[in-house]
């Protein structure tokens, strides 16, 4: 997949992914937008209702209160016509001049009597009888039967005075006078412009609406981190694709010449076997025969090393479990190694210091993982090389460490040197030779046999590679 077809594609998914966020932002702000709508509605017809219900009450109550005070003006005008009739019948008969006297006397306190007790009752007024707590009691009732079930505050303001007559907890004066809803109250009964405002104001009204679309937050928030991940994955996945297609043909490259060279040498040593023109010796024919050995033995080295790869690959690779002394293993291992070393003027170095080195392990495996090791620590040093192999003990394990003077790794590196097919790139060393699977492969048969593998390296300081494998116990 070239450059470009990777760049379109990321676009393409960025641009498709933002404009669906922004219609899901759209559609989540339209959302709220309505549930404000609804919020609005709802409360007006509560308090309507409220305003209803208390002029129904205010109406009931007059009317009482007017029945009330006509009922007693009648009684006070029969008790009139009584008083009237009964001086009238005492006026008709004698009367001596004091007699006469007293009886304008008592017609005067009984006028003044009834002049009082009608100016009592014409004075008397229905004013408003709802109470704030009979207020808040109808508010409450309304807000919990329509849904609506948030902190509230609640006021009456009086336009005729200026002033807030009532408030239920005092916390919000001024948000009760600029963001309240307000309603007249008696609105037939009382002109608009005298009437008190009825005042309702809703502190957490914001939190209350989103807290109805929590739902659809929440899986408008899964659904786009889901859209995200598979976008990440995606992006992911062709870039190591892509990796994967370069280090396969790397793997490829890098196979073609390291089979050429033997091949090529082997032709040419049969070759010259077959040349009549050179004259043949015992000791011609040695040499030409064993330098086809040792490339058939390298041939036969890296067809191994590809097939353990292809097998490691499909999860295929069996380990026998025997009683294994890795000292032994390793003895064998640094005497293998260390002809090479002495051609490029460097030593093997062993410091077994485990009191204990055996492990359920498969000898030839575990031989090859310390041939592998070895022979990066060699191949990756520029100078005379210096390799020290030491072991230790550690809590139910013992630990093999390959410690080298090479050209260390990065840290970028170091997380990837045990995949399949990855090679840290060498700088200036051009002469290493490789497929990229000794260390995966080092990596696979320490985790089959339930230990692990890691490395400790800087830069131009050499590297340490440890495995660390469980002891055996009989």
């Amino acid at each position: 997949m070239n450059r470009k077809l990777i760049v379109f594609i990321i676009v393409s998914m960025t641009v498709a992914l933002l404009g669906m966020l922004g219609i899901q932002l759209y559609l989540v702000g339209e959302a709220v937008k309505v549930k404000e709508g609804t919020f609005v509605r709802d409360v007006n017809q509560v308090m309507q209702q409220v305003v209803m219900r208390l002029e129904k009450e205010e109406l009931k109550r007059q009317y009482e209160h007017h029945m009330s005070v006509m009922s007693r003006r009648s009684g006070i005008m029969s008790a009139y016509d009584s008083i009237s009739k009964s001086m009238m019948e005492e006026l008709q008969r004698p009367m001596t001049a004091e007699e006469y006297s007293n009886f304008m006397r008592r017609v005067l306190i009984a006028q003044e009597m009834l002049q009082d007790m009608m100016l009592g009752y014409s004075e008397e007024k229905g004013g408003r009888s709802a109470e704030p707590v009979r207020i808040d009691s109808l508010v409450k009732a309304e807000l919990r039967r329509s849904g609506i079930d948030t902190e509230y505050e609640l006021g009456i303001y009086s336009p005729t005075r200026n002033a807030l007559l009532f408030q239920k907890t005092g916390r919000y004066p001024q948000k009760l006078l600029e963001e309240a809803f307000a309603f007249d109250m008696y609105p037939t009964i009382t002109p608009s412009q005298y009437a008190d405002k009825l005042l309702i104001y809703f502190p957490h009204e914001k939190r209350f609406i989103i807290g109805q679309l929590s739902d659809l937050f929440v899986l408008s928030g899964i659904f786009v981190v889901i859209i995200i991940l598979a976008f990440a994955a995606t992006i992911f996945t062709i870039f190591r694709q892509k990796q994967l297609s370069e280090m396969k043909n790397d793997f490829v490259n890098n196979m073609t010449h390291e089979f050429k060279t033997p091949i090529s040498t082997i032709a040419l040593a049969c070759e010259a076997l077959r040349d009549n023109d050179i004259q043949k010796s015992e000791a011609l024919y040695n040499v030409y025969i064993n330098m086809i050995d040792e490339e058939n033995k390298r041939l036969g080295a890296m067809a191994e090393q590809v097939l353990q790869s292809a097998v490691m690959e499909k999860g295929e690779l069996t380990l026998r479990k025997d009683r294994v002394d890795l000292h032994e293993v390793l003895r064998q291992a640094v005497a293998s190694k260390q002809l090479m070393a002495k051609s490029r003027n460097g030593h093997i170095f062993m410091e077994l210091k485990a009191d204990n080195a055996e492990v359920l392990g498969d000898k030839v495996h575990l031989t090859n993982v310390m041939l592998n090791l070895l022979d990066n620590a060699l191949k990756y040093t520029e100078e005379a090389p210096q390799v020290v192999v030491r072991s230790r003990n550690i809590p139910n394990a013992v630990e093999i460490s390959v410690q080298d003077n090479g050209i260390g790794i990065s840290k970028s590196n170091q997380k990837r040197i045990f995949e399949k097919l990855y090679r840290v790139p060498t700088g200036n060393v051009h002469n290493v030779k490789g497929f990229g699977l000794g260390l995966s492969y080092v990596k696979a048969v320490a985790e089959k046999l339930g230990g692990m593998v890691g490395v400790n390296s800087e830069l131009k300081k050499g590297s340490t590679f440890y495995i660390r494998l469980p002891l055996f116990h009989s």
